[in-house]
C-alpha cells in the first residue's frame, strides 16, 4: 500500500497541530480581567438632585425663617452672638482667616494645589451610594432611595418628594420622623399643613400639583445630636406606604497633603518621594542590619525621613540627617512598634519595610506613588528578593464567610482578584507582603494591635478588611539580607533575637492569636493556606 503524499501529510499536520492548539486555547483555564481603578479624569458623581417636576403656575410664599436654617454655597467665619444683645453690646468677634499665615503670591498657589488635592480625596472618597436617587412613583408615592445628609442640630430640604395618584377629590400625604421635625420652607396656596415643627407633618390639598409644589418645599431638622446615624422617614398616603433614610452626620474632614508632583513634570519621573513618602521601620537587637538598611536608602533616596521604632534591651545611638530613633520598653513588640512608627509620620504615605531588608535599583519608590495617586487602591505591595534568588510578593486573598451563632469562617487562600488596569505588573489582593507603601491615615485607622508582640502580618490586614483597598506589584524589589549565620559566630544579641523570634513549641503567642481572631474578629475557624 503506497503512503500519502508528502504534502498531504504536511498539510494534514498543520491542520492538526492548529486544530490542537484552538482546543488547548479553548480549555486552557482564563485568568481573572483587569479592573480600571483609575477615576474618571476630572469627573465626580453629580452633586444636584435630578430636575424637580415643574410647577410654575403654582404660587408660594417663602418662609424665610425657616430658609435661614437651610445649608447655603458658601459659608461666613463671623463670630456667632451667644448671648443676647451680645453683638449690640460688644460687635461681632474677629474671625481667623487661615489664608492670611502666608504670604499673596504663595497663598494663591496654595489655593490651587489644595483644590487640585480635594478633587482628588474626593474622586477617591466618594463613591454610586453617596449620589442621591429617587423613585419614581409607582406606588405612587415618590421619594429619594439613597443621598440624602444633613449635618447634626441643622436643616435640609428633602428632595424627591411627591404623589404621582389618581384623580380624587382631596390628596394627602402624611412624614412621620423620628430624629428630627419636619417643616416647610415655603407656603404654597390651597395646602392645608399640620404638624410643623413636629415630628409628623400632614399635607393635604385639593389640587394635586398644589400639593407636589408643597411637597417641594419640606424640610427635615436634626434635633438629636449624633454625629453619625440615619433617620428613617416614614412617608404615607391612603392605602400606601414607603420609607427612606436621612443620614445624619458630619462628614469627615479631608486630610489633604501637598501636592504629588511639581508642575509640568510627567510622573513617576516628577514625583517628590521625600515630600510624599516616610520609611517606617521596626527594630530589635539587629543594628547591624539596620544600618545596612539605611545605608542602601541614602544611596537612593538621601532626604527620604526614616522612622525608627525600637524596643531593644541596650539600645544603641542611630544619627545621621533625616533620621528619626523612638525608644520603647524592652520587648513592647511587633505591632506596638509599628503603631508608634507610623504614628510620627507626617507625609501622605508611609513606606513599611523590615529592619534587614536592602534597597537596590530596582527599589523603585515612584512606581508605588505613582499606583496610589492614580488608582483607589490604599496600599500596594512590592516582592521582596531573598538571598537564594527566588522572590516573593506574599498575595492572599481573604474570604470571610458569615456562619452562625458560632462565628464567622475565615479562608485565607494565596492568590488575587483581578489584574490591576493600566499597570500590567500589578493586581488587586487583600494582602501583601511585609514591604508595602500605604496611606498614611488609612493604616492608622486600621492600626496594629499591640498584643501581638512577636509574630504577626497578616492579622493586619483581617482587622483591614472593609477598610483597606490593597493592591500587589512584583516589579518593585527589595532584596532581603542574608539570615544564614554559623551557630558559632553568632553574637550574643543574634542568639537573643532568635529566642524571641522562633519561640519554643511551648508559647503562647500562637494561642493568643487563636484567642484574639475568636473574640476580636468573632471567627470560629480557619481554612486554607
Amino acid at each position: 500500500m503506497r503512503g500519502a503524499p508528502k504534502p498531504l501529510c504536511l498539510l494534514l499536520l498543520a491542520a492538526s497541530a492548529s486544530l490542537a492548539a484552538l482546543l488547548l486555547h479553548l480549555w486552557a483555564p482564563k485568568g481573572p480581567p483587569s479592573v480600571d481603578l483609575r477615576p474618571p479624569p476630572g469627573r465626580l458623581p453629580p452633586p444636584l438632585p435630578p430636575p424637580a417636576r415643574p410647577y410654575p403656575h403654582v404660587p408660594f410664599r417663602l418662609r424665610h425663617d425657616v430658609m435661614e436654617l437651610l445649608p447655603r454655597n458658601g459659608c461666613s467665619c463671623e463670630a456667632e452672638a451667644s448671648l443676647p444683645l451680645h453683638p449690640q453690646l460688644f460687635g461681632h468677634g474677629p474671625g481667623v482667616d487661615f489664608a492670611s499665615a502666608f504670604a499673596p503670591p504663595e497663598r494663591a498657589r496654595l489655593q490651587r494645589q489644595r483644590e487640585q488635592e480635594f478633587h482628588s480625596y474626593r474622586l477617591r472618597a466618594q463613591s454610586a451610594a453617596d449620589r442621591l436617587l429617587v423613585a419614581r412613583a409607582n406606588s405612587p408615592l415618590e421619594f429619594p432611595t439613597q443621598g440624602v445628609e444633613v449635618r447634626p442640630l441643622q436643616s435640609v430640604l428633602l428632595p424627591g418628594l411627591s404623589l404621582q395618584a389618581a384623580r380624587s377629590d382631596r390628596y394627602q400625604v402624611t412624614l412621620t420622623a423620628s430624629l428630627g421635625t419636619l417643616a416647610v420652607a415655603a407656603e404654597v396656596e390651597g395646602v392645608e399643613r399640620r404638624g410643623e415643627g413636629q415630628p409628623r407633618l400632614s399635607l393635604a390639598a385639593a389640587r394635586l400639583d398644589h400639593l407636589n409644589r408643597q411637597l417641594q418645599f419640606v424640610t427635615y431638622t436634626s434635633t438629636q445630636f449624633h454625629p453619625d446615624t440615619a433617620d428613617i422617614v416614614q412617608f404615607a398616603t391612603a392605602g400606601h406606604e414607603a420609607a427612606f433614610s436621612v443620614r445624619i452626620r458630619h462628614p469627615p474632614a479631608p486630610r489633604l497633603y501637598g501636592p504629588s508632583a511639581p508642575v509640568d513634570v510627567p510622573p513617576p519621573a516628577g514625583y517628590n518621594v521625600s515630600a510624599l513618602v516616610t520609611i517606617a521601620t521596626k527594630t530589635f537587637l539587629r543594628y547591624d542590619k539596620l544600618r545596612g538598611l539605611i545605608a542602601s536608602v541614602r544611596r537612593f533616596y538621601p532626604s527620604v525621613t526614616i522612622v525608627v521604632a525600637d524596643d531593644s534591651q541596650r539600645p544603641e545611638p542611630l544619627s545621621g540627617p533625616h533620621l528619626e530613633h523612638y525608644l520603647m520598653p524592652f520587648g513592647k513588640g511587633w505591632f506596638a512598634g509599628r503603631n508608634l512608627a507610623v504614628s510620627q509620620v507626617t507625609t501622605k504615605y508611609v513606606l513599611w519595610v523590615d529592619d534587614d531588608f536592602i534597597f537596590t535599583p530596582r527599589t523603585r519608590l515612584e512606581k508605588l506613588v505613582d499606583v496610589l495617586e492614580k488608582t483607589s487602591l490604599d496600599l500596594v505591595g512590592g516582592a521582596v528578593r531573598e538571598i537564594t534568588g527566588f522572590t516573593t510578593t506574599y498575595r492572599q486573598r481573604l474570604l470571610v464567610r458569615g456562619g452562625d451563632a458560632g462565628g464567622d469562617c475565615l479562608h485565607p487562600q494565596p492568590g488575587f482578584h483581578h489584574r490591576l488596569e493600566g499597570f500590567p505588573r500589578c493586581v488587586v489582593t487583600d494582602g501583601v507582603v511585609n514591604f508595602f507603601l500605604a496611606r498614611t491615615d488609612k493604616v492608622r485607622q486600621v492600626g496594629f494591635d499591640p498584643r501581638l508582640r512577636r509574630v504577626a502580618h497578616l492579622e493586619f490586614f483581617i482587622d483591614g478588611l472593609g477598610v483597606l483597598h490593597v493592591g500587589s506589584c512584583e516589579d518593585v524589589v527589595v532584596d532581603h539580607a542574608s539570615k544564614l549565620a554559623l551557630p558559632w559566630r553568632r553574637t550574643e544579641g543574634e542568639r537573643q533575637y532568635a529566642r524571641y523570634r522562633y519561640p519554643p513549641a511551648r508559647d503562647d503567642s500562637l494561642r493568643l492569636k487563636h484567642r484574639l481572631f475568636f473574640f476580636k474578629n468573632r471567627f470560629k475557624c480557619m481554612a486554607g493556606n
